[in-house]
């Protein structure tokens, strides 16, 4: 300065001099303020900033740049029910890649959706265990300055007692009007309510329905009435980690469904020892039966096939008969259709032609002739409702599909969020 200020002759020149020096001191300032301003992002998001187009570059120095903050540390280890977020401020996220690699699949990018203010971005699904994510996303301020930012993160480990897992039974058959959809879980469920909040079920045409747990480890859903023949029926368990409670949480997400078959409905009245079968308001055959004699009564209600075999080997040490009593009894039967968990079935029962049609003599299946049954095996489907009156022994909630043997507004009450 001194030897500018020392060859400062002419007035004209003097003040050109000092002018230049103010611009150069204003620059100067101008610069060192966009550098801190910069200076406050994160230190888990690196940011890279530039002009959008066109020389912006003092307009963009006054206005504050765009800062792109996730919900994540890359410092802490994220749980894996964790909704991952990128938040800008003073502008708009314009582009997010969430991704991870998996063993099998290789890359995977996690899909998400931007708000529609354009400030936050949300990932559509939570996160694995153990695993390590990127997050690329991009932003532009208000000046429409540019920018991006990188996090690295990784997941808490778990181990495989604290994840549940989720299957559909029934997936990919043709069921009768009375299946219920059924979820069952690998380990009991705490936070009911938060995975019933991740099970949705769809159905074509819709018809009303609602979920009932049946156990910690079991849900059901079942329409308001029998479904529709002919109705798809998709089911979604979208549990991957959502917290279960206790320190579980739930293992990949699940998909299945079934097709509904035609209608057929199974009215057995033990008092009359007769079964009508219906297709619709159709009478297809009345079949002459015997159920379970006293002491053994078979159980009155609406119950469903769960299964069927061709042959069944049937021992009643299961009903606490042991070998050497006069009722105890081990023998392989035919076309054997399980109603009930606790071991009632119907099926072919030769030995008991005679009564059948008059008494009932079995230790609580329903049996019939062979050729009965056998017709009886072709027609019938997973699904299928069997309605047994006549006896004054009730089905027990659980005791096989019994979804229907109350009504719906009873059913509704085993919802976690009724």
């Amino acid at each position: 300065m001194t030897s500018v200020l020392a060859t400062a002759v002419h007035p004209r020149r003097h003040t050109l001099r000092w002018a230049t020096i103010a611009i150069v001191a204003t620059l100067t300032v101008s610069a060192c303020t966009a550098a801190q301003t910069g200076a406050s992002l994160p230190d888990a998001t690196a940011v890279t900033a530039g002009a959008a187009g066109g020389d912006t570059a003092a307009p963009s120095a006054m206005a504050p740049p765009v800062v792109l903050t996730p919900n994540v540390s890359s410092t802490t280890a994220v749980p894996v029910d964790t909704s991952v977020t990128v938040t800008a401020s003073a502008g708009v996220v314009t582009d997010v890649s969430l991704t991870y690699k998996d063993a099998k699949a290789g890359a995977v990018t996690v899909g998400g959706d931007i708000s529609t203010d354009g400030t936050k971005w949300t990932a559509h699904s939570l996160l694995e265990p153990g695993t390590t994510y990127t997050i690329a996303a991009r932003g532009r301020s208000s000046a429409g300055v540019e920018a991006e930012s990188t996090t690295t993160f990784k997941t808490d480990a778990l181990t495989a007692k604290q994840q549940i897992s989720a299957s559909v039974i029934g997936n990919g058959m043709t069921v009768g009007v009375a299946m219920p959809v059924v979820v069952m879980f690998s380990s009991p469920v705490t936070d009911q309510a938060a995975f019933e909040r991740a099970l949705s079920v769809t159905a074509t045409p819709a018809q009303e329905g609602a979920w009932s747990w049946f156990s910690s480890r079991e849900a059901h859903w079942r329409p308001a009435k029998y479904w529709e023949p002919g109705t798809k029926v998709s089911v979604k368990a979208a549990i991957n980690g959502v917290a279960a409670g206790k320190g579980t949480f739930g293992k990949d997400n699940v998909t299945g469904g079934f097709t509904v078959g035609s209608s057929l409905v199974m009215q057995a009245d033990l008092a009359s020892h007769k079964m009508t079968v219906m297709s619709g308001d159709t009478v297809l055959k009345v079949i002459p039966i015997t159920g379970g004699k006293k002491g053994y009564e078979s159980r009155s209600g609406t119950k469903v096939i769960v299964s069927k075999h061709e042959t069944y080997k049937m021992d009643a040490a299961t009903l606490g008969v042991k070998p050497g009593d006069p009722e105890y009894y081990s023998l392989t039967v035919k076309y054997a259709m399980r109603e009930t968990w606790s071991g009632e079935f119907v099926h072919a029962a030769p030995w008991s032609v005679r009564s059948q049609g008059s008494a009932n003599v079995s230790h609580g299946c329903i049996g019939m002739s062979t050729a009965n049954a056998s017709w009886l095996f072709k027609q019938a489907k997973v699904g299928d409702p069997i309605v047994v009156s006549g006896t004054p022994r009730s089905l027990e909630r659980g005791n096989g599909y019994t979804d229907w043997n109350i009504s719906f507004e009873e059913f509704k009450k085993g919802s976690a969020l009724s």
